[in-house]
């Protein structure tokens, strides 16, 4: 697995920096701590708009948080391959019949340290349930599960609670949406916690 750039010595306090100055610059907070963790799922959301990207990318920079990214295959391919690998990429084949979840726990499994960070929405469209998949990973890797959020009404995002996977899906997922019903989105009608079940 390539160093991350986010991990890097030299380039960890340029991020740290441009991400307070540009929160600052738009009135926005940050909350809660980074979980004294070596491995877990962060959750993003909610999920409503492209925007959501640019203040979670703000968010880690500021925490300093090493995260790794899902991302299509397609978009690894030279010059620009090893620069998202190192950016915290992870190429998914999506036309290749497999096992995600189960190839992803084994990504968990392979090193010491890794934040893999998923949107469950899966889209910033209308949602009535969240994908699952994020719940599965984790539960597989037997690892815990960290909301991340952003709030567009108060202007604040950051670290909330940490839940860990007792396999009983229904009961952990409903715990993790409760904490998610007074975040809003920026189009908060978009993207909301809705049901995972």
């Amino acid at each position: 697995m390539p160093s991350l750039l986010l991990s890097n010595p030299f380039l960890a306090p340029f991020f740290h920096w441009f991400a307070r100055f540009c929160l600052g610059a738009v009135g926005w907070q940050t909350k809660g701590e980074i979980p004294d963790l070596k491995k877990y799922v962060l959750i993003a959301a909610p999920h409503s708009t492209n925007w959501d990207f640019v203040y979670f990318l703000l968010i880690i920079f500021k925490f300093r948080i090493p995260v790794r990214w899902m991302g299509k295959e397609s978009m690894f391919i030279p010059p620009f391959k090893g620069l998202l690998k190192r950016l915290g990429g992870i190429p998914v084949n999506r036309t290749v019949q497999g096992n995600l979840v189960a190839d992803m726990a084994q990504e968990f499994d392979r090193t010491d340290r890794m934040i893999l960070t998923i949107a469950p929405s899966g889209t910033r469209q209308k949602v009535k349930r969240w994908k699952t998949g994020f719940y599965q990973i984790a539960l597989q890797a037997k690892i815990p599960i960290v909301c991340g959020f952003i709030d567009y009404e108060k202007k604040q995002g950051g670290m909330g609670p940490v839940f860990f996977p007792t396999g009983n899906m229904e009961s952990d997922l409903k715990a993790i949406q409760d904490f998610y019903k007074d975040k809003s989105g920026k189009y908060p009608e978009y993207g909301t916690a809705g049901s995972a079940l």
